[in-house]
C-alpha cells in the first residue's frame, strides 16, 4: 500500500544516483521502485527514469528527474539524529566526502544539493532542557560545522 504522504524531492536527472546513495547511507532507507517516463518530458526523453521510489531512514520519498528548472535549498532537509561521535561522523564524513558540501551548525549538502542536519541526539536533549544548559549548548554548536559531540557534552555541564 502507498504511503498517504511522500516526500518528493526534484532532481535534475540524478534521482536513482541519489536514492541509491541514500539507501546505502543509511539504515532503514531502500530503493522501492524505478519508472520510467512513459513519452518524451520537457526533462527528458521517452523511457528515461522519471521517478524514483525510495525510503530515508523510514521516511517515503519519490525522486523526480525534472531537468535543471528547479535547486534545492536549505529550506527543505532531512534532519538525522545521532546517537555518538561515530555515527556523527559516519553520516558526515558519507555526504561531505561524496561531493558534498560542509556548513554551519551540523549542516551540510549532499552533491545533488539537498540539505541534511546530522544532529547528535546530545543536542537535541541539551536545547530540550532549557535555561543556561540550552544557552551554553546552543552557544557551543554555533562555533561548529560538524557537531562535536564532546564539546556540547561539556558546554551542557558547564
Amino acid at each position: 500500500m502507498r504511503p498517504k504522504n511522500t516526500i518528493c524531492l526534484w532532481y535534475d536527472k540524478d534521482a536513482l544516483e541519489a536514492a541509491r546513495f541514500y539507501a546505502e547511507t543509511f539504515p532503514d532507507s531502500e530503493v522501492v521502485a524505478v519508472h520510467e517516463a512513459p513519452s518524451d518530458f520537457p526533462g527528458g526523453k521517452k523511457g528515461d527514469v522519471l521517478t524514483v521510489e525510495f525510503t530515508v531512514v523510514g521516511i517515503p520519498c519519490v525522486g523526480l528527474n525534472g531537468g535543471p528548472v528547479f535547486q534545492h535549498d536549505e529550506a527543505f532537509s532531512f534532519q538525522i539524529a545521532t546517537d555518538d561521535q561515530e555515527e556523527t561522523d559516519r553520516y558526515w564524513n558519507a555526504i561531505v566526502g561524496n561531493g558534498g558540501q560542509e556548513s554551519e551548525c551540523g549542516w551540510c549538502k549532499d552533491r545533488w544539493g539537498l540539505s541534511w542536519q546530522i544532529t547528535p541526539r546530545v543536542l537535541t536533549d541539551a536545547m530540550a532542557a532549557g535555561g543556561a544548559e540550552a544557552k551554553r549548548a546552543f552557544d557551543a554548536m554555533m562555533t561548529m560545522k560538524k557537531i562535536d559531540v564532546a564539546a556540547i557534552e561539556a558546554a551542557r555541564k558547564g
